[in-house]
């Protein structure tokens, strides 16, 4: 605009603009008009009230013709026109009204403004084009510095939004698995957030927390939907838990893309419907201790019960442990490990001392002098053939025990 000199730009402005001003209501109706004609996101997603989109259409088609005509000199003359173009833009954030069809009526209302503008200047036999070129140019900047508005206040309501979502599907989960879905109420709203059903058969997943990212999570979704399995996932502080909804309990699909999950997993039993997930929950966390640490693998509780007995009661485990193994723990470490492995190869192979030497690397009479110094030190008996239950839930409860108390 440098070579015309502003202020004769600014003029033409401020006389075409002041005088479509005065028609903004007839123009609001046109603009309303072609949003519903050419912005089908409107109409199709029904988000935007008529009234509500008349109301930011009027407001700001005025803005934007009062900057026009009463001048935009310094910054916060223009900020202070910028009301109606944030609040459009925080109100369609909340409303879920996608940012490209907001800003597609914005295009669509300074395309307007700019014929108002045309068709005022002919009314008034305005025909210097180098004066209709800048006007133009003044125009465009004022939408794209609105545009740039909108899409800002968008922005911040939006991350609020996901804010609140995020807290509010965080909240929805502890009720799941504090029991909440009994209430009914509370069951079918569960349902509709995540996209579950409330009846059916359901097992629950339990991993380890430090795997647990959203690419793992949307793996396992979409492994899973490809198997025809529902399921929703969440990372908690130190764990990944799962939900999955089992048509017919075939389990079979659910255990092939649970490797997928690189550390330790843990699968429940199956239970009945969203109002007994609680119980699944804690099922799979048990499951998910009887796995060694450091070891990766996926068990259901349905293979662990023996292990999930001890882990359940640690006054049943210790009270075993000081029956059966009570001067062995008190070894140095390495002997200890030695005979502790020799002891669980031996109830293992069902005190076959051939069989244990096999799996231990070592000579037959290396295994019965290891048993002889075992029975030494605990005062028991360790019998070949049928082994006491109480020593084979001991073994089992080996890889639980303190770590002071274990090789």
């Amino acid at each position: 605009m440098d070579r015309r000199g502003a202020g004769e730009v600014q003029a033409a402005a401020h006389s075409l603009a002041g005088s479509v001003l005065g028609r903004v209501n007839d123009l609001t109706d046109e603009l309303v008009r072609v949003i519903n004609e050419q912005n089908p996101g409107y109409q199709q997603l029904h988000v935007v009230p008529e009234a509500d989109l008349w109301q930011s259409c009027h407001d700001n088609l005025e803005r934007v013709l009062q900057l026009l005509s009463q001048g935009c000199d310094g910054a916060d003359r223009v900020a202070q026109f910028y009301d109606a173009a944030r609040a459009t833009g925080q109100r369609r954030a909340q409303q879920r009204l996608p940012l490209d069809d907001l800003l597609r009526s914005f295009r669509i209302g300074g395309r307007m403004v700019w014929q108002a503008l045309i068709a005022q200047a002919r009314a008034e036999h305005v025909t210097d084009t180098d004066d209709l070129l800048d006007l133009a140019t003044l125009v465009w900047e004022l939408v794209d510095a609105l545009s740039s508005q909108v899409a800002a206040a968008y922005h911040v309501a939006e991350r609020a939004l996901v804010r609140a979502d995020e807290q509010r599907r965080a909240a929805l989960w502890e009720g799941l698995l504090q029991g909440r879905a009994s209430d009914a109420a509370f069951a079918y709203e569960a349902s509709r957030i995540i996209r579950l059903p409330v009846e059916g058969p359901y097992m629950a997943v339990a991993a380890e927390g430090r795997f647990a990212t959203s690419d793992l999570t949307e793996t396992l979704g979409r492994k899973l939907d490809d198997s025809g399995l529902r399921s929703a996932w969440q990372v908690r502080a130190n764990a990944l838990v799962g939900l999955v909804s089992l048509p017919g309990c075939d389990t079979a699909e659910l255990m092939k893309a649970l490797p997928a999950v690189r550390g330790a997993v843990g699968v429940s039993l199956v239970v009945d419907g969203l109002a007994e997930v609680h119980t699944a929950y804690r099922q799979a966390v048990l499951a998910l201790r009887t796995v060694p640490h450091g070891k990766p693998a996926v068990v259901c509780l349905a293979e662990r019960l023996p292990e999930a007995l001890l882990l359940s009661s640690p006054e049943l485990t210790g009270s075993l442990v000081q029956q059966w193994l009570r001067g062995l723990l008190d070894l140095p470490d390495e002997e200890r490990r030695i005979l502790l492995q020799t002891l669980a190869s031996w109830v293992e192979t069902g005190g076959s001392a051939t069989r244990a030497a096999q799996d231990l690397h070592c000579h037959r009479n290396t295994v019965l002098n290891r048993v002889r110094r075992i029975e030494a030190l605990t005062g028991r008996c360790l019998p070949g053939g049928e082994i006491p239950i109480e020593l084979a839930l001991v073994v089992r409860a080996l890889p639980f025990l303190p770590s002071r108390r274990r090789s």
